[in-house]
């Protein structure tokens, strides 16, 4: 599901490790010490059997992960400091393990930090080989639930207080951007330009120019019984690689196509690579792919 291009495509940038929440960087650094596959897939389950059981309260349906092979819940709520602490669970130990990564990684974060996050760190974890595509997928649906989850936190915590003039716009306009150049009021601020509060939270029927394009690319060439393209973009707003962009340089996206029988999960993103080219050597930095054939569509 994430991965980069082959040698003959253009660079696509990861998100620096820098710019990751600092227990996250510490995971990542963990995990790249570990050369074999075998050894992360081990410590995946370590972390799994050391993750507190979340109360049988937690596990609804508001709660549940959508999208994964096994049942994954996600619970979220603040601190008194206004950071966000995770608590998690599943029925298998492995996406269990999963689970226990990104808790450990974002507790204890301010919302501007977990909503930076580009699901593309994985590749710097070295799991996307380790795991299978359903299972990277189940891992991306984790990381967009516990943001969305992080964003309406932040949305009523700010609701609620009176003194807070920006609370107040975030949610009469339902307007949220994210600001990495501006500081002064922790990087969230209300603007005639901010995202839409449903796109940010992972609506993706609104496309800007690049999007469009990619979503005429995919269906003309590839013909796709289902298609997504969702614009990302939010998340990095700030990073060194965007400024001076169109604002469009992060997708994600899902595609369901026949022309995918037979070739391997290396060859379909080859293929969509290719035909991104143009995109690619202007301004469009990464692209997060989940590429299925349609009897393949029930692991989504």
């Amino acid at each position: 599901m994430f991965s980069v291009p082959p040698s003959s495509s253009p660079a696509v940038s990861l998100q620096p490790i820098e710019e990751l929440p600092p227990k996250l960087q510490e995971i990542i650094q963990l995990f790249q010490g570990v050369q074999e596959p075998k050894a992360k897939y081990e410590q995946l389950l370590f972390y799994g059997r050391n993750l507190n059981p979340l109360e049988s309260q937690y596990k609804t349906s508001e709660n549940k992960v959508q999208g994964c092979v096994s049942q994954v819940w996600v619970r979220a709520y603040l601190d008194k400091d206004r950071n966000v602490i995770f608590e998690a669970d599943s029925d298998s130990l492995l996406t269990k393990g999963l689970a226990a990564l990104l808790v450990q990684g974002l507790s204890g974060q301010p919302v501007k930090e977990i909503l930076r996050v580009s699901p593309d760190f994985v590749v710097l974890l070295g799991l996307q080989q380790s795991l299978t595509p359903s299972r990277n997928n189940g891992f991306l649906n984790m990381l967009k639930l516990m943001q969305k989850k992080a964003l309406q936190l932040y949305v009523e915590a700010e609701k609620d207080d009176d003194s807070s003039t920006v609370g107040k716009n975030l949610v009469e306009n339902s307007n949220l951007v994210m600001n990495g150049e501006n500081g002064g009021n922790g990087g969230l601020e209300s603007s005639e330009n901010a995202i839409d509060l449903k796109e940010g939270l992972g609506n993706q029927s609104v496309l800007g120019s690049r999007g469009k394009r990619i979503k005429e690319m995919l269906e003309k060439e590839i013909r796709p019984v289902e298609l997504e393209v969702e614009d990302i973009s939010y998340q990095h707003a700030g990073h060194s690689g965007v400024k001076g962009s169109d604002g469009e340089t992060h997708f994600n996206v899902k595609i369901v196509s026949e022309e995918f029988e037979g070739k391997s999960l290396v060859k379909r993103h080859r293929l969509i690579y290719s035909l991104l080219q143009d995109e690619l050597q202007n301004g469009l930095h990464a692209l997060s792919i989940v590429a299925k054939t349609p009897s393949e569509i029930d692991t989504l």
